[in-house]
């Protein structure tokens, strides 16, 4: 069965003066949180932009995916710490999401750091959220154990 989710957000005025406001998300874990086109692509003063929610969904993804991936290995992680930084940069062609990249530290007992690193990479590749992103934006993941 799938699982479909929703958000919506409203805009008014023009790109670069105008402002919008995500109203709901069909969670209700948040809402009313301002987007402006300045949260995009100077500093965010609180606002929201479309790259740093990209950045939540690839980390807790690639998080709940690493996670399966040590548990089916046998070692199943005390804690992950997982950082997505997402670059929206300007091309020739335009404004475009370049590059996620992923950074997670963990505790894992009984895993060496090598084969920690595998993992990562394993579930950087099967995510959800980082198939979605396949061929379109560089993706990265840097992983080093922890204790």
């Amino acid at each position: 069965m799938a699982a479909i989710r929703t958000a919506e957000v409203v805009w008014d005025g023009d790109l670069l003066t105008g402002s919008g406001l995500i109203q709901y998300v069909s969670s209700g874990a948040f809402s009313r949180m301002p987007v402006t086109w300045a949260s995009r692509t100077e500093a965010h003063d609180g606002r929201t932009s479309p790259e740093e929610l990209v950045a939540a969904a690839h980390a807790s993804c690639f998080s709940m995916a690493f996670s399966a991936g040590l548990g089916r290995n046998g070692t199943p992680p005390t804690k992950l710490s997982v950082t997505a930084t997402v670059t929206f940069d300007k091309t020739d062609a335009g404004w475009r999401v370049a590059s996620s990249a992923l950074t997670v530290k963990g505790v894992v007992p009984g895993l060496d750091a090598a084969t920690f690193a595998s993992l990562a990479e394993a579930a950087k590749d099967g995510c959800p959220i980082s198939q979605a992103l396949k061929g379109n934006v560089e993706l990265s993941v840097e992983a080093s154990l922890e204790g």
